[in-house]
């Protein structure tokens, strides 16, 4: 069994946890929701073998903490979070696996610091500035209405909506063999709760150059699950992505949470998209 190497960086405003585990080029992978360093460990144990799989706990999650809890975070500063982490790791152009809000954080980076990153697989990037204004309003409404349940009932009640606006079927998804589901934990609940509360916010009110993204020099490769709707929030965004850079999006197993419950074939695909090996 790998050696998982664990540590915590210092950056502005918080403490960051992370792990390392695996050798190779260097992979980080930024979560999507309440997930932390942890949410997708089937997923890791199948690509550390190639990559140097870098995981971590965003600031308000699990073991990374704030300084001033009170300080609203924006998607800005888990992009910088997530620069300051990759310069800590590596001073070379790295890999990176964005799902979902982990997505946006990705295209973050390929405008910000295109430097760091080779490839970037934005898979159902949550980014409201990709789409139209009519379906743009239409969705942020919807996240509004996510919080406001949230805030008036609390993170179970929340969820439904949630799903619903990501286009999961929490009752009817289907996982690879063997593949257990996280249980929700007294961590994991306390992250929905920061999850909805304070990055639901940073995701409504984000905004990135468009233009800029398209000149970036980083391989991006917008990316969705085959079960995914069409006609929801995160799958519009990825095919918006997908004609803004004038590629297709790349289809993985499963549904927007392909990298929980279908480890092996999203692990396979991920290899694929890095090397190239389209046959894989």
């Amino acid at each position: 069994m790998t050696t998982i190497e664990t540590a915590t960086l210092p950056v502005p405003g918080a403490e960051l946890y992370y792990e390392v585990r695996g050798h190779g080029p260097v992979l980080l992978i930024s979560q999507s929701g309440e997930g932390d360093a942890r949410r997708t460990d089937e997923l890791v144990q199948r690509l550390e073998d190639e990559f140097t799989v870098v995981t971590y706990d965003r600031r308000g999650l699990s073991r990374s903490t704030i300084h001033d809890p009170s300080r609203p975070v924006t998607m800005a500063t888990h992009a910088d979070d997530a620069h300051r982490l990759l310069a800590a790791v590596t001073s070379a152009p790295a890999h990176m696996l964005g799902c979902s809000m982990g997505a946006v954080i990705g295209l973050h980076l390929a405008v910000e610091h295109p430097g760091q990153l080779d490839t970037l697989i934005a898979h159902e990037p949550v980014a409201p500035w990709l789409l139209a204004a009519s379906d743009r309003a239409a969705h942020l409404r919807e996240l509004e209405h996510c919080q406001q349940v949230f805030r008036a009932e609390g993170w179970q009640a929340a969820l439904a909506p949630m799903a619903r606006t990501l286009g999961i079927n929490p009752a009817g998804q289907d996982v690879e063999p063997g593949v257990r589901l996280p249980s929700i934990t007294a961590e994991r609940a306390a992250n929905f709760g920061y999850f909805l509360g304070h990055d639901f916010t940073a995701v409504r009110e984000d905004r990135l150059d468009v233009a800029a993204l398209r000149r970036s020099t980083v391989r991006t490769i917008p990316a969705a699950g085959h079960t995914t709707p069409p006609y929801v929030f995160d799958r519009k965004c990825a095919a918006e992505l997908a004609r803004l850079l004038a590629t297709d999006v790349a289809v993985f197993a499963g549904g927007h949470n392909g990298n929980m419950t279908h480890p092996g074939a999203y692990a396979t695909r991920v290899r694929a998209l890095i090397t190239g090996d389209q046959a894989a």
